[in-house]
C-alpha cells in the first residue's frame, strides 16, 4: 500500500487539478469579455457626449481618410491638370478656415463662453483646449502658435494670421506657408494624387493630378447626397464634418465643382438648400445644446 498510494496520488491529483483550472479559466474569459464590452460601452458613451470629439473616421476604416482641408483641396482640384483655377483667390483662406475646424473637432481647441453679454460669435476668442499633438504637421503647427497667442485671438484673426494676411507684421510668423502643396503631397502619400511637372512656358510647376477616380467620386456623392437624399432640414442632426464640408467647399469657391454633374432640378434644389444653411442665424445655432461653436464661428467669419 506504501509503494502503491504515492502513484494513486499522482495520477488522481492532475485530474482534481485540471478541472478547477478549466472552470477558472472559462470564468476568466468570460469576465474579461464583459469587461471589455463594458468599457467599449463606455467608450462609446463618451464619444457621443463630447461636443470635441476626434471623429475623423466616419466611415469604413479601410477607405481612405481624408482631412477636411484634403477634400476642400480635392474638390478644387482638376482632375487631369492636378492644380487648382488660377482665378481663385478664395481657396487659401478658406483652408485655413479647415483647419481651425478640423483642431476643434479634434479637441484641441474650442471658443470662449459667450458670458453674460452675450459675445457674438465674431467677437469670442479661440481657446486652447488641449496641446497634445494630432500627428498631422499643419495642424500641429497651427496648434502650437494657438499656444503660444497670449492673449488669445479671435477666430477671423486666426484665419487671417495663418494665410499671411494680416497688416501686423509681428504676425506674418504665423503664416502657413506652401499649404495647398503640402495638402497635395499628404494625398499623395494617400495615393490619390500623383506628382508631375508641367511646363508653363516660362516656368515649370509640380502638379498633382488625380489617380484615385473612387476616392474622388466618392467625396462628391458625400457631398451630393447631403443636400439631396441624405438631407434632414436640421443642421444640428447633419453630421459636422459633412456640414463643415459643405460651408468650407462654399467659402472656398470649389462646391460648384461637386454639383457640376448634377441635372438641372437637382442642381436647383441642391444649391436652394446650400443657401438655407447659409441664411442661418449663426449664433442661434450656435448656441443650441451640444453644439461646436468654434465650427459655428469659422462659418461666420466667411459669410459676414
Amino acid at each position: 500500500f506504501t509503494l502503491i498510494s504515492p502513484l494513486l496520488t499522482s495520477v488522481w491529483k492532475p485530474d482534481v487539478m485540471n478541472r478547477p483550472d478549466g472552470l477558472i479559466q472559462r470564468r476568466n474569459v468570460q469576465r474579461d469579455k464583459e469587461e471589455k464590452g463594458r468599457e467599449n460601452e463606455n467608450e462609446e458613451e463618451k464619444k457621443r457626449n463630447s461636443s470635441g470629439e476626434d471623429d475623423l473616421d466616419d466611415g469604413d476604416s479601410k477607405e481612405t481618410r481624408l482631412t477636411l482641408m484634403e477634400e476642400v483641396l480635392l474638390l478644387g482640384l482638376k482632375d487631369k491638370e492636378g492644380y487648382t483655377s488660377f482665378w481663385n483667390d478664395c481657396i487659401s483662406s478658406g483652408l485655413r478656415g479647415c483647419i481651425l475646424i478640423e483642431l476643434a473637432l479634434r479637441g484641441r481647441v474650442e471658443l470662449e463662453k459667450a458670458g453674460l453679454r452675450r459675445k457674438s460669435l465674431l467677437n469670442r476668442k479661440v481657446i486652447l483646449r488641449s496641446d497634445q499633438p494630432t500627428g498631422d504637421v499643419l495642424l500641429d503647427e497651427a496648434l502650437k502658435h494657438i499656444k503660444e497667442t497670449d492673449p488669445p485671438e479671435t477666430v477671423q484673426s486666426w484665419i487671417e494670421f495663418l494665410s499671411g494676411e494680416s497688416w501686423n507684421p509681428l504676425k506674418l510668423r504665423y503664416q502657413l506657408r506652401n499649404v495647398r502643396e503640402r495638402l497635395a503631397k499628404n494625398m499623395v502619400e494617400k495615393g490619390v494624387l500623383t506628382t508631375e511637372k508641367q511646363n508653363f512656358l516660362v516656368f515649370d510647376m509640380t502638379t498633382h493630378p488625380l489617380t484615385d477616380n473612387v476616392t474622388k467620386t466618392k467625396l462628391v456623392k458625400k457631398v451630393q447626397d447631403s443636400v439631396l437624399s441624405r438631407w434632414v432640414g436640421d443642421p444640428q442632426r447633419m453630421d459636422r464634418r459633412v456640414l463643415s464640408l459643405i460651408y468650407l467647399a462654399h467659402a472656398s469657391d470649389v462646391l460648384e465643382n461637386a454639383f457640376a454633374p448634377l441635372s438641372d432640378d437637382d442642381y436647383e434644389v441642391a444649391m436652394k438648400r446650400v443657401r438655407d444653411l447659409l441664411d442661418l442665424d449663426l449664433d442661434v445655432e450656435a448656441s443650441k445644446p451640444n453644439a461646436n461653436d468654434l465650427m459655428w464661428s469659422v462659418f461666420a467669419a466667411f459669410i459676414k
